[in-house]
């Protein structure tokens, strides 16, 4: 099959498009046919090597964690898809491999399509939805009347979390241009800082939550705005030591991740503030109680721009630049 190849880590490193084998079926799996896949900044931190001592994939290898498709075989364990079926999917870590144009998923990670939604628009979501999912409903089970802060809302996983946090009933700050300030407005954001003229750490206070996708300074001035008791939780770092645990690291990397997170996690505790790291997983049962958000209409997905499949490396050059509104997606069908 065709698909672009990772051989080897390297900074903004091209992808090869080249041959690679039809991946194996196994018996829980289901083997789709992509016909979109979502672009995303872990896909562009892997490809550099800045997770290669915790999520290692040896070289060669296909990147890519949104999926959209059809469902061409099954395995003989598969009771819930069958061919033709059209699906959408985050493949869980060491599975990856949707920049090609088939990918075997573990059933339980597989998901129906929205109805409402086109191949493109679908395959914009999973990574960013069950990422939001997992901090704003899982991690830091946001309630009806309480505050969060969305760094970056019109990013990937901020258009979703904006629309996310409003549908439980929070008010929505978030951080953004002003040229964008309209756009996460109309998403739901009650109060939008632009981030070039405004300090958001002088203009917000009290607040319950804050998703952090920016850098270490973003996160340490992120203290300032929650309440006593807060939730602080980054998806761009530092890993911290529960996240080392789950990953069932070795001993010297768990030593590296409590040392890189220490000065946050000292830092937090000082301000009577829960620190946390968030690395998102695959999760077919979430993905699903998502679905039935865009198919009611309570989230929409936001798509910045379609390439072919071909322009795969242009994508990823255009979502290097940190300008993306929402999600970029390549399309093979």
């Amino acid at each position: 099959m065709k698909a672009f190849i990772v051989d080897r880590y390297k900074k903004k490193g091209t992808l090869r498009f080249g041959e690679m084998p039809e991946p194996a079926l196994r018996d829980d799996d289901v083997l789709v046919e992509i016909h979109a896949a979502g672009l995303n900044l872990l896909d562009s931190k892997i490809r550099d090597g800045e997770f290669k001592l915790i999520l290692p994939y040896p070289a060669p290898f296909i990147l890519g964690h949104d999926v959209a498709g059809t469902v061409v075989r099954v395995g003989s364990s598969v009771r819930r898809f069958k061919p033709g079926d059209e699906v959408y999917a985050r493949p869980r870590d060491g599975r990856i491999g949707t920049y090609a144009e088939f990918i075997a998923i573990d059933e339980a990670d597989v998901v129906l399509k929205p109805k409402n939604l086109s191949m493109e628009e679908a395959a914009s979501i999973p990574l960013v939805g069950l990422t939001a999912w997992q901090v704003l409903v899982e991690r830091a089970g946001l309630r009806k009347g309480q505050k969060v802060l969305i760094h970056a809302g019109s990013g990937g996983v901020g258009t979703f979390a904006i629309q996310l946090a409003k549908h439980l009933g929070a008010t929505v700050a978030t951080t953004a241009s002003a040229a964008n300030a309209a756009m996460v407005k109309e998403l739901g954001a009650d109060v939008v800082i632009d981030y070039r003229s405004q300090k958001f750490e002088e203009e917000l206070s009290g607040y319950d939550v804050v998703l952090n996708s920016l850098d270490a300074t973003t996160l340490e001035k992120s203290l300032k705005v929650l309440r006593p008791g807060g939730k602080l939780i980054s998806i761009s770092g530092p890993p911290d030591p529960a996240f080392a645990r789950g990953q069932g690291l070795n001993v010297v990397l768990r030593l590296v991740l409590r040392l890189m997170s220490a000065g946050i996690r000292r830092k937090a505790k000082r301000a009577g503030v829960d620190y946390s790291f968030l690395f998102m997983r695959a999760d077919g049962s979430q993905l699903e109680r998502i679905t039935k958000l865009i198919e009611d209409g309570t989230i929409r997905p936001v798509v910045d721009r379609v390439f072919p499949f071909g322009q795969l490396n242009e994508a990823f050059a255009y979502i290097d630049t940190g300008r993306a509104k929402g999600k970029v997606v390549v399309t093979l069908k």
